[in-house]
């Protein structure tokens, strides 16, 4: 017969709090140009029917700078980039 072994626990460092999630609003206008109903992105349109897109400025929120995109390249690769050009 096999004792049992206590079974081992492991030390458990808090989660920090998580950042709060910004998602982007769903916002409706009229195109300027052809007055076709667009849907967009916190205020940012483009139109499918003549292609109107508005400024990027003229948004309800301020875009998220480079910083943010997790897909942006590491400054390290360009360095390597412009080493081989």
């Amino acid at each position: 017969m096999t004792a049992k072994r206590p079974q081992w626990q492991p030390e458990l460092d808090p989660l920090p709090a998580p950042d709060i999630a910004i998602t982007p609003e769903i916002t409706e206008s009229e195109c300027r140009i052809c007055e076709a109903t667009i849907a967009g992105l916190d205020g940012r349109y483009s139109c499918g029917v003549c292609g109107w897109s508005n400024h990027w400025s003229e948004g309800h929120r301020p875009l998220p700078g480079a910083d943010a995109d997790p897909d942006a390249p590491h400054d390290n690769l360009l360095e390597g980039m412009e080493a081989q050009a």
